[in-house]
C-alpha cells in the first residue's frame, strides 16, 4: 500500500495564531519566518509523513494498493469521505467503480450489500491497480458538508509550542546544553501522544 498526496492540507494555526502566541504584535518582520515555522511544524506531525499518523488539516489522499479485498484500511483518519475509486483495466485504463458498490465504515471501505468488486486487468506488471481517492482530516469550517470537529485544542496547542521552540531555538543544537540537537519536548509528546496512529 503506497498513499500520495493529491491536495495538500489546508493550515490550521494561521499567521494571527502564531504570532499572538509568540508575543509578537504587530512586527510584520518576523512573520515571513514565522509562516515557515507553522509550516515546519505542521509538517512534522501532519499526514502521511508526519509523526501523528493522521491527517490534521483537510487533505485529498490517495491509497493505491495491488487489488481489491474484503475490507481496505484506509490510513490517515479521521476519513471525511470518499471522493472516488478507480481500478485499471487490463489495457492500463482507469475505471471508475459507481459508488454505490461500495460503503465507508469508520475507516475501513468494504462491498456494499450484495456487491462486489470488479477485477482488475493485469498490465505490464502494474503493482498498482486499485486507487481510492479520499478526502481526509479536521474541518476547520464548520458549515463543510458532512460536518467534522475541529482539530482538538491538545494538538493546536502542540503545534503552537513546537513554532515558539522553533522560534526561540534558531540553531539545530542547543548550546550550553551539551550541544544535543533540539527535539520535540515532552509536553509537546505529551500532548500528542493521545492522538497518535501507528498505521
Amino acid at each position: 500500500m503506497r498513499v500520495v498526496v493529491i491536495t495538500p492540507p489546508d493550515p490550521i494555526i494561521s499567521l494571527r495564531e502564531a504570532a499572538d502566541h509568540l508575543r509578537l504584535g504587530d512586527d510584520l518582520e518576523e512573520f515571513g519566518y514565522v509562516e515557515q515555522l507553522i509550516a515546519s511544524a505542521t509538517e512534522h506531525v501532519d499526514g502521511p509523513s508526519g509523526w501523528l499518523g493522521r491527517a490534521l488539516g483537510l487533505q485529498t489522499l490517495e491509497v493505491r494498493v495491488c487489488g481489491f479485498s474484503d475490507i481496505i484500511r484506509l490510513p490517515y483518519e479521521p476519513i471525511i469521505d470518499i471522493v472516488s475509486v478507480h481500478y485499471l483495466d487490463s489495457a492500463g485504463q482507469p475505471q471508475l467503480v459507481d459508488p454505490d458498490t461500495y460503503e465507508l465504515f469508520g475507516r475501513d471501505l468494504g462491498c456494499a450489500w450484495g456487491k462486489s468488486w470488479p477485477t482488475p486487468g493485469v498490465y505490464r506488471g502494474q503493482a498498482e491497480t486499485v486507487r481510492i481517492r479520499y478526502r481526509a482530516g479536521y474541518a476547520v469550517d464548520a458549515d463543510a458538508d458532512p460536518v467534522v470537529q475541529k482539530v482538538p485544542a491538545p494538538i493546536r496547542s502542540a503545534i503552537l509550542l513546537m513554532v515558539g521552540d522553533l522560534f526561540s531555538f534558531r540553531q539545530t543544537a542547543a548550546f550550553g546544553s551539551g550541544g544535543g540537537a533540539i527535539e520535540m519536548s515532552t509536553t509537546v509528546e505529551n500532548l500528542l501522544s493521545p492522538y497518535r496512529v501507528y498505521n
